[in-house]
């Protein structure tokens, strides 16, 4: 079966202290509910991640850096590589954030080598690909999600692809208050997987979880993980709130 993975991306937010309170009030909602219905990631950011990993010591959440860069070492001032998060312990690194495509130019040959780099050194990549509003409004989402995928990730072996994490993200419904139907979340994801399918044939594609991000709360939750290729979250500003995030990855 699919691993069920519920990762919560804290992005640029909170202090240490904050970072730590939260972290706390996690562990003990899921503690206290005796959760285990999937696998809990927080995503924080970089300073943070060796405190926090002492934090969750034990309790069975595991951590993800936001980040990495494509080059393995150098004169690359402020960049954080994938043998450094791997040095600290922490199994999952995000990859391709839509934010990191908007705002940092983050190109698909850029990502690929990324990707690289996280698997050499036994990370695991959450692969993030999806839409902006005008590309869903052309009906032309499909085809750039598949894009994204083929560039970034179909130059990888069977063996490393089954190593990947992929999560659809439609950029119209982050931070927006939007967020797909259940359907059109599945049909993406459905869509997705028979890429994976007609490339590396259809048991691998079974095998690799598919998350949705886009507006996760409690409240929709539920609903979008019954679906049949959703296989959990990356959740943003739901993830900042200790309870909200409880619920969504008890609905998972």
């Amino acid at each position: 079966m699919r691993q069920k993975i519920v990762a919560g991306n804290w992005k640029m937010n909170k202090t240490l202290e904050e970072a730590s309170m939260l972290t706390a009030e996690v562990m003990r909602l899921l503690a206290a509910e005796a959760i285990h219905t999937a696998e809990v990631v927080l995503c924080t950011p970089f300073l943070y991640l060796t405190n926090i990993k002492a934090q969750v010591a034990g309790s069975g959440i595991q951590l993800a850096a936001q980040n990495c860069s494509e080059h393995e070492w150098g004169a690359y001032t402020g960049e954080i590589s994938a043998a450094m998060v791997m040095s600290i312990g922490v199994p999952y690194v995000i990859v391709g954030h839509s934010e990191r495509r908007q705002y940092f130019g983050e190109t698909h040959k850029i990502l690929a080598a990324k990707v690289d780099q996280a698997l050499a050194h036994g990370l695991t990549p959450i692969f993030c690909c999806g839409e902006p509003l005008e590309i869903r409004e052309a009906g032309t989402h499909e085809q750039l999600v598949k894009s994204q995928v083929v560039e970034s990730l179909f130059h990888l072996s069977p063996e490393a692809i089954q190593k990947t994490v992929i999560a659809y993200e439609p950029v119209w419904a982050i931070g927006t208050g939007k967020t797909a139907t259940s359907q059109q979340a599945q049909d993406m994801h459905a869509v997705i997987r028979a890429h994976l399918a007609a490339k590396y044939g259809q048991p691998a594609a079974e095998e690799i979880s598919i998350l949705y991000g886009g507006s996760v709360k409690a409240d929709n939750a539920k609903e979008l993980f019954a679906c049949p290729d959703v296989d959990g979250g990356l959740v943003g500003g739901a993830s900042l709130k200790s309870r909200e995030f409880v619920e969504i990855v008890k609905a998972c």
